[in-house]
Formats: C-alpha cells, sequence, structure tokens
C-alpha cells in the first residue's frame, strides 16, 4: 500500500486553449502528472465557436479519458481587458494581455481547488511566444503560491504531433486563435490555418 501511494503521480492543472493543443501537451505531460484540463477561452468568438471548441475537448477526453472543467466564457470581460489594443498585430500586446487573463484564471483555479502545479497549452502553437508565455505563468505561480510547469509544446516537432493525433482522434482544427481581432487578420489573408 506505501509503495503505491509513493508512486502516485502528483496532479497538475492545464490550461486548455483548444483540443488540438491538448492532445499533444496531455501526452507528454502525462508520464510525470496526473493531468486536469482547464478549458478557458474568454477570448473566443463568436459564442458557436467557443462551444465548437469545447464539443471538441469533450470528444478527446471521451477518447483519452482526460478528465477537464472548464471556467466561464467571459467574453466581455476579454474585451475589457483589451480595450485600447484593438490594432495591436498579432503576437503584439494585445495577445500578451489575452495570455494573461488566461493564465491567471488557471493559476487561481490551481491554487482554490488545490492543484500544486499549473501550465498551459498555449507554447504548442508556432505563432505563440513559449518564453513570454512562461515568464507570465511563473509571475502568476508566485502570486497565487502555487508551482508552473515551465514548457514549449511545439518542440521536438510537438505542433506537428499534435496535427497528427488531431486527425487520429478526428477532432476539429480552428483556423485562428479565435478573438474577433485574429479573425479580422485572417480574412486580410494573414490567417494562421491551425494557430490556436
Amino acid at each position: 500500500m506505501s509503495d503505491q501511494t509513493s508512486k502516485k503521480k502528483p496532479s497538475i492543472l492545464l490550461h486548455i486553449c483548444c483540443a488540438p493543443c491538448a492532445t499533444h501537451a496531455a501526452e507528454i505531460l502525462g508520464d510525470d502528472f496526473e493531468v486536469t484540463g482547464y478549458f478557458y477561452g474568454p477570448n473566443i468568438h463568436p459564442a458557436e465557436e467557443y462551444q465548437r471548441r469545447l464539443d471538441a475537448l469533450e470528444k478527446l477526453s471521451r477518447a483519452e479519458g482526460l478528465a477537464y472543467t472548464s471556467g466561464p466564457y467571459d467574453i466581455n470581460g476579454w474585451i475589457a481587458k483589451t480595450e485600447g489594443f484593438e490594432s495591436e498585430p498579432e503576437g503584439g500586446q494585445r495577445c500578451t494581455l489575452c495570455f494573461e487573463m488566461r493564465l491567471d484564471r488557471t493559476a487561481r483555479e490551481a491554487r482554490d481547488r488545490g492543484f500544486p502545479i499549473f501550465t498551459t497549452t498555449l507554447s504548442v502553437s508556432p505563432h505563440k511566444d513559449a518564453q513570454r508565455i512562461n515568464s507570465i505563468g511563473d509571475h502568476l505561480a508566485q502570486a497565487y503560491h502555487v508551482g508552473y510547469y515551465q514548457a514549449d509544446f511545439k518542440k521536438h516537432n510537438g505542433f506537428r504531433k499534435s496535427v497528427e493525433l488531431s486527425h487520429r482522434y478526428g477532432l476539429y482544427r480552428q483556423r485562428s486563435c479565435g478573438c474577433r481581432y485574429s479573425l479580422r487578420s485572417q480574412g486580410s489573408g494573414k490567417g494562421k490555418k491551425g494557430d490556436p
């Protein structure tokens, strides 16, 4: 009995931006942690798109036994958070504010639910700056007195693996991060297919 207890993996709360990114990240983390997902995407627009992504995560959950919960769909809070940065280019300050909002909620959730550590799927995307994401995660971990797992899940062909796993599970893959401003870029021909 004591041997089984000593071998128990620590739990981690994984912020999930979308099911495709969760495939590879959860697989990697599962070697060392008991993974619980936390789907939180207040940036996703419109509400129908949010639901489509949540449905894809439910499909992955059923296929892989990935436990998860979802946070509130707070589009109005996201609009308020990013107000004044509507014209920022993709990858600019607006994205930093968006990362902060999503990771702050996840860090609080980890603290309140007793998870010793949290992380995020955001770094799977080749269009996301893992160093910036990890810096935000570290700062919030200190603020909420929890641990943060630094990762760059795109390394070692991580993004390609997430695409392959998405096809294997038949998951919906979006064409942008989901915010109304990235959709505007997509409409002008600057969108990035499969960017979570």
